[in-house]
């Protein structure tokens, strides 16, 4: 039976895979690392917008 998470677990998780995969490749591309971690965590259209506003503003602050 699966585990139930609450979606904040779920949207901290795909922070963290993103920032894990950010580390092993810089030049990953964003668009799909969103959307590889909406589906792997079962995340909602709104947080995707989200997780992707959310990883190009850090994108943004680390290279100016």
């Amino acid at each position: 039976m699966p585990t139930v998470t609450p979606k904040g677990e779920n949207l901290k998780k795909a922070i963290k895979f993103i920032s894990e995969k950010r580390q092993e490749n810089p030049d990953i591309n964003l668009n799909k690392l969103v959307d590889d971690a909406g589906l792997q965590f079962d995340l909602s259209p709104k947080e995707c917008e989200f997780l992707l506003r959310f990883v190009k503003d850090d994108n943004s602050q680390n290279t100016a």
